[in-house]
């Protein structure tokens, strides 16, 4: 079952006003996300074909306005899916531990260029390499030279690998960890730097990382159904993760790795975090939000990385953005802070093959085209394999709904809309198909415009 709920946003307040809203005709035409009804086909065939169990994603468009749309299911004895079901959202946490640098930078507590041996217990050695050393920037932005994750640790349960992961494992890995490059000069994803990073802000200001996180973000902004414990109604709305279609186990985390992974959250409390990334700055820290999203560290291309968000430039904007995976779950959140719009998708698959979301934030508003009516027995004519390059093939289908699909690649089916009995575009991305006839009438190719890049296809079954 797919559930749109419209919801309106007040900009800089850090509130969620959960009433309804009508979206006005002018506000619609200013969206930037699809409408409603073919958000839903997407969802739906997503869903239908296997992606995912279950998928819940939210909208926040340039006016404030939001809009959260849900298909599938949470899983075995759940409550429905909806706004409130929570998630792993795996190193979407990796933000929030970025946030909370950018905060004590702020006030003063910590320094970007400090070194981590200034918040190390006395006895515990930093690695570095020809006397340059570990700061917390480095760690913020991958680039300490320390491993993806410790070669010190075998987890009891291979299906929760960092449950039992302990501090003092944390503490015996760096006394005894050789750098293979000086900190500061490649980049090299690192959840255990990013969990380090989590537990040396803690250490300074004098609590735990749950603690110091609850504190200066999630209270502030009213996130009630974020957390790391399975108890209370986080417990109560969790959904149920899967790997290759069976339900998966959760995974927990401790502090040595709880700024890395481990954080669970609904939609709606997500939204109130989106938002709070959003617009002008309200507050300390919104401020500090701000902060983390800037310019930090290049990583390759396109890419660049600010205090844990990954940057990315897409003609002539700057995308910030941010994905987890965990055993069971696959999230991304997303926005562009000039045009002011964003989203936040979540489901309870580990692997989840599709954009969504990303896609219209690259890409922008579906295209502008007047949609006609075509017959069932024409759309027929058109279903089959069309063969775009050699060993590169397009599958084109209809449903008993009487609408044309299109898979391009990979198993990710689009709905085909009708501008002519024979051309046809999507609104899921900016693509345009003609097909092609002979003399007899007989259907035998298709042309492709995938922006920009002309493709032509013959029809081969």
């Amino acid at each position: 079952m797919i559930t749109p709920i419209h919801r309106t946003l007040r900009r800089g307040r850090g509130a969620l006003v959960l009433g309804l809203a009508l979206l006005l005709p002018a506000a619609l035409d200013a969206q930037h996300f699809a409408a409603d009804e073919d958000l839903e086909v997407m969802l739906h065939y997503l869903v239908e074909d296997g992606a995912t169990p279950g998928i819940v994603l939210g909208i926040i468009e340039a006016d404030g306005s939001t809009r959260v749309l849900t298909n599938g299911t949470a899983g075995p004895g759940t409550h429905p899916l909806g706004p409130r079901s929570v998630f792993e959202i795996g190193s979407i946490n990796k933000t929030f531990t970025g946030t909370l640098l950018a905060h004590m930078v702020a006030r003063g507590e910590v320094a970007l260029e400090d070194p981590i041996s200034k918040y190390l217990p006395e006895g515990v050695g930093a690695p570095s390499r020809n006397g340059v050393e570990i700061t917390l920037l480095h760690l913020a932005t991958h680039r300490s030279g320390l491993p993806r994750l410790p070669d010190n640790h075998t987890p009891s349960d291979p299906e929760n690998p960092y449950a039992d992961y302990t501090v003092e494992e944390l503490y015996e890995f760096l006394s005894g960890h050789e750098l293979r490059r000086e900190p500061g000069a490649e980049p090299e994803y690192s959840n255990l730097g990013m969990g380090l990073l989590g537990h040396l802000l803690a250490r300074a200001a004098g609590t735990s990382y749950r603690e110091l996180l609850r504190e200066r973000i999630l209270d502030p902004l009213g996130m009630d159904m974020t957390g790391y414990a399975l108890e209370g109604e986080i417990a109560e709305w969790m959904t149920k993760g899967h790997e290759d279609g069976d339900v998966a186990a959760y995974w927990f985390a401790t502090e040595a790795i709880d700024g890395a992974g481990g954080l669970r959250s609904s939609l709606e409390d997500m939204l109130r975090y989106l938002e709070a990334n959003m617009g002008p700055p309200g507050n300390e820290l919104e401020r500090a939000m701000r902060a983390a999203h800037e310019f930090q560290a290049p990583v390759e291309g396109p890419l660049s990385i600010g205090l844990g968000w990954m940057r990315r430039e897409h003609q002539g904007r700057t995308i910030i953005n941010h994905g987890g995976g965990t055993g069971g779950f696959s999230t991304m959140i997303g926005f562009d802070p000039e045009l002011g719009v964003g989203f936040v998708r979540l489901t309870n698959t580990s692997e989840f093959p599709d954009d969504i979301g990303m896609d219209f934030l690259r890409r922008g508003p579906p295209l502008a085209i007047a949609e006609v009516e075509v017959p069932r027995e024409t759309l027929e004519t058109y279903v089959g394999t069309y063969e775009m390059a050699p060993g590169q093939f397009m599958a084109v289908g209809l449903g008993e709904d009487g609408t044309l699909t299109v898979k391009a690649g990979g198993n990710v089916r689009f709905r085909m809309y009708a501008e002519s009995d024979s051309a046809f575009f999507l609104k899921r991305t900016p693509w345009r198909f003609t097909f092609t006839r002979n003399e007899a009438g007989e259907v035998t190719g298709v042309s492709a415009d995938l922006e920009g890049n002309r493709r032509t296809g013959r029809k081969v079954r």
